[in-house]
């Protein structure tokens, strides 16, 4: 009597079947998240911390274009209204000042982190269903940690160059500005200018 060989479930199927009835795709769904979430999230919570320096070249909006002196009063005004100080004064000024934390900023990596970890969660309850379909779940309570730890980290000292370029015909030319992007932005919103070489869009949340 020959007998049929039945053939051997993978312990893979096994373990999504007998998971809470967990199917393949859920699991593998799972899995790509985790895989691709989790092992950036700490990475991406140290660099929020930390300062990336940018240089951009601006130039005015529109056709009313600004004296030099009354830019320069707008870029000094705007730094100190922001705890900046003038640290030098030459070809290039130099501006220093505190960096402060931004909730909004907190509140987006709490909520990144809160994501990752509830991903790490769904990918242990498949593959730990003994623990309790719930359980792994209450990861997701850790993710304000994420936050706390950038608004105790995220106050740095901070340099800001500026360097204006006048034309022949005494009319303000370039606005050459390096330091951290996030406060070269806020003075480009601000100052209302434009990037060298881009044409700017403005964002659907913008106020006009």
């Amino acid at each position: 009597m020959i007998s049929h060989l039945q053939p051997i479930p993978s312990s893979l199927y096994l373990l999504a079947d007998t998971a809470g009835g967990y199917s393949l795709a859920s699991y593998y769904t799972s899995l790509g998240l985790f895989v691709i979430s989790v092992p950036g999230l700490w990475s991406l919570i140290k660099r929020s911390v930390k300062s990336k320096i940018v240089q951009k070249t601006y130039i005015q909006q529109g056709e009313a274009k600004k004296v030099p002196n009354q830019v320069a009063g707008e870029i000094l005004s705007f730094f100190t209204r922001n705890n900046f100080e003038v640290l030098d004064i030459a070809e290039t000024i130099t501006f220093e000042g505190m960096m402060i934390p931004s909730r909004g900023q907190a509140a987006l990596l709490t909520f990144c982190t809160c994501i990752s970890l509830a991903s790490v969660g769904l990918v242990l309850t498949i593959t730990f269903p003994e623990v309790g379909n719930n359980n792994w779940f209450w990861l997701t309570v850790l993710s304000p940690l994420a936050g706390v730890y950038y608004w105790k980290r995220a106050s740095r000292k901070e340099q800001i160059k500026v360097k204006m370029i006048v034309a022949d015909d005494g009319t303000m030319s370039e606005i050459i500005v390096q330091g951290d992007d996030q406060q070269v932005e806020q003075m480009r919103k601000e100052l209302e200018l434009s990037e060298k070489g881009m044409v700017y869009v403005k964002g659907l949340f913008e106020r006009s």
